[in-house]
């Protein structure tokens, strides 16, 4: 670029919109440390106890119209800089996806709900992502679903996550849009949203580096789940299926999109579809790349001069 281009070279990136890098033998680091203590501040939290996981396994979230409203100015404010977080968090997906559902009307509930998440962070400021050259050269994907757990609607709750390698780089928790009948068919339907990501992953892979597209391998904890993508024969159990949803089908066939069987226990996605338990879900943080990244002295002195 610099021979068509007028271009000084500042050296390594280091830091960029509130996203710290840190480059290494050993990899690329990337956390939001800064702007997550910016963001405790700013709710006047820096002081308050930390919690061990952003949301307790057996809370119930809804609409609860008897409960008073508090002002949500503020805390719409937080869960918009609670959602750039994501940028090198996952393991806050699901939580923060939870209570970005109710903005339009906060109630105490939710107020405690972001609060609890914010207790979260305080004690794990300094966890992010690591980028590392091991690991083989291919796009693999867990995907995985909840089964009603919204009190309102009774939608699921999708969640997929893609590695490049052993490196996680693109994740998602979201509602479904339609009501599923079973297990199966919110698994199935979670399983059509990653095949979606999958081929704009290829697309995207190919495009950066020339290489030839490679079959995506999808991994589903749901026997059914799979043997319905692998049946090209609509029956009883599937034809209430929106269409759309056996855009996977296609996927099989066309030989872009494999799925395989994965247990609960190495369910990556699994963080991303529900509030898990302290042992449970600390195993899932660090199944899916998560971890602490405590900066250095030096590094600490440069940030205060800076």
């Amino acid at each position: 670029m610099s021979s068509k281009f007028e271009m000084s070279d500042l050296g390594k990136l280091t830091y960029y919109l509130g996203i710290e890098v840190s480059q290494g033998e050993g990899g690329i680091r990337i956390t939001q440390e800064s702007y997550a203590r910016k963001l405790l501040k700013e709710a006047n939290m820096e002081s308050c106890n930390s919690a061990h996981v952003p949301m307790d396994p057996g809370i119930k979230m809804g609409k609860d119209e008897k409960e008073s409203e508090v002002d949500a100015t503020k805390y719409r404010r937080i869960v918009g800089c609670l959602r750039y977080l994501l940028h090198t968090r996952p393991d806050l997906s699901y939580s923060v996806g939870v209570v970005s559902r109710y903005m339009q009307s906060l109630r105490q509930s939710h107020n405690q709900a972001i609060k609890h998440i914010l207790r979260y962070l305080k004690g794990t400021t300094s966890y992010g992502l690591k980028y590392g050259s091991g690991g083989s050269k291919r796009i693999v994907g867990y995907s995985d679903s909840s089964h009603n757990v919204d009190p309102d609607d009774g939608r699921s709750t999708t969640g997929h996550i893609f590695y490049f390698g052993t490196s996680p780089i693109t994740w998602c928790s979201q509602k479904q849009t339609t009501v599923a009948l079973s297990s199966c068919e919110a698994e199935f339907m979670a399983a059509t949203a990653a095949a979606c990501q999958a081929i704009w992953l290829q697309d995207l892979l190919e495009e950066i580096t020339g290489w030839e597209k490679e079959k995506v391998t999808i991994r589903v904890d749901n026997k059914s789940a799979i043997a319905l993508t692998k049946n090209p024969v609509f029956h009883g159990k599937s034809k209430h299926i929106h269409t759309r949803f056996h855009f996977i089908r296609e996927c099989v066939e066309r030989s872009q999109v494999e799925v395989e069987h994965v247990s609960g226990e190495e369910q990556k996605a699994d963080i991303l579809t529900k509030p898990l338990a302290r042992i449970k879900f600390k195993k899932m943080r660090s199944l899916i790349g998560v971890e602490d990244h405590p900066k250095s002295n030096s590094e600490i002195r440069g940030e205060y001069v800076g």
